[in-house]
């Protein structure tokens, strides 16, 4: 294949700043255009962005040139959105999450397998500075066997838009969710056995979870807790990881968000105040946060599309952090454990 070209859908946020200013930061894709419902954000794709402003989706679909088809769309579109680009012969990249059941990702994963086209998720948080430095130290050995791990991504106040609006996946529960559940995930390969998850709704206006506490356990012990308040002044740690040679504590977000919206991500620096702290019974020390780099991801894209490199992020992995987000969502509902046989 030729330099892959690009299409799209949606911009918002998610488009404009994440996946169109990416997308132009890769020598091997091409911006080929933007789609839009509203005739007014076409003058400002064409002269922010310098590319084709489309009318719909289904202009892209109809587009032979277009190779590849990224959807900045709301969360509860996404499954359908997919399948529907797959079957036209398109390959897909959705933004997280990448749909809101097991049986949407079945859904998708099972489109592309049977028009034999790419199917990836928009998970750059993999790439994420101080998800890297965990992975790290565990693989390393320097904190021993990690069998907890807590993550907490939290903030006040609800969100407007289609994220305050629970029928379209809005929430912190699935916009972050989707985050905290794949790192997980990855932290502890392991089976999932088990899902249990306290929901509050104590916002006025709106049907989106002011708190939402998730814990899965893994096989052979393993736990993860995942805290996603929106009724919070001041947050828990980003992540904190108990082995059994040393704690490991973290502040902070990745920094790479502020300066993408500037439109500069190379300057991206984590401040030393942030750097973990680990501490082993006797002494602490600061582990300085490995680099992050979120324009790996769709490098990776383009080497998947024109060099069959291996995909960075397959369906397949992203699934089992979908599975813990369906679970959740059951086990809110009834105030029951959900247990998992397969995921």
């Amino acid at each position: 294949m030729s330099t892959p070209r690009v299409a799209v859908i949606g911009y918002g946020f998610s488009g404009r700043c994440f996946h169109s200013y990416l997308i132009s930061l890769v020598p091997g894709l091409s911006l080929a255009g933007i789609a839009a419902r509203n005739p007014e954000t076409h003058a400002r794709i064409e002269a922010e962005r310098g590319c084709r402003a489309y009318e719909s989706f289904e202009q892209v679909l109809a587009d032979p040139a277009v190779d590849l088809v990224v959807l900045a769309t709301p969360n509860h579109t996404h499954a359908d959105l997919a399948v529907a680009a797959m079957d036209a012969g398109k390959n897909v990249i959705t933004d997280k999450v990448m749909c809101l059941t097991v049986v949407d990702a079945d859904r998708m994963i099972d489109a592309a397998r049977r028009n034999n086209v790419l199917l990836s998720v928009f998970q750059n948080r993999r790439w994420d500075g101080d998800f890297l430095t965990l992975r790290g130290a565990m693989d390393d050995g320097s904190l021993g066997t990690v069998k907890y791990i807590e993550m907490a991504w939290q903030g006040m106040g609800a969100w407007g838009g289609w994220r305050g609006q629970s029928e379209m996946g809005g929430g912190r529960f699935f916009d972050l969710g989707a985050h905290l559940a794949d790192q997980l995930a990855l932290l502890f390969p392991q089976a999932i056995e088990s899902v249990y998850c306290r929901m509050h709704h104590d916002y006025a206006g709106t049907d989106v979870e002011s708190e939402a506490l998730l814990v899965a356990t893994f096989a052979g012990g393993f736990t993860g807790v995942c805290d996603l308040s929106g009724m919070t002044m001041i947050s828990k740690p980003r992540f904190r990881a108990h082995g059994d040679r040393a704690s490991f504590v973290k502040y902070g977000l990745d920094p790479q968000e502020k300066a993408m919206i500037a439109e500069n991500i190379d300057a991206a620096v984590e401040s030393p105040e942030n750097f973990a702290r680990v501490h082993d019974g006797k002494t602490e020390t600061r582990l300085p946060t490995l680099p992050g780099r979120w324009r790996s991801y769709y490098e990776n894209i383009a080497d998947a599309l024109t060099e069959a490199a291996p995909l960075a992020v397959t369906p397949e992995s992203v699934r089992r952090g979908i599975a813990i987000l369906d679970a959740a969502k059951r086990s809110a509902r009834t105030g029951e454990v959900v247990r998992l046989v397969s995921a």
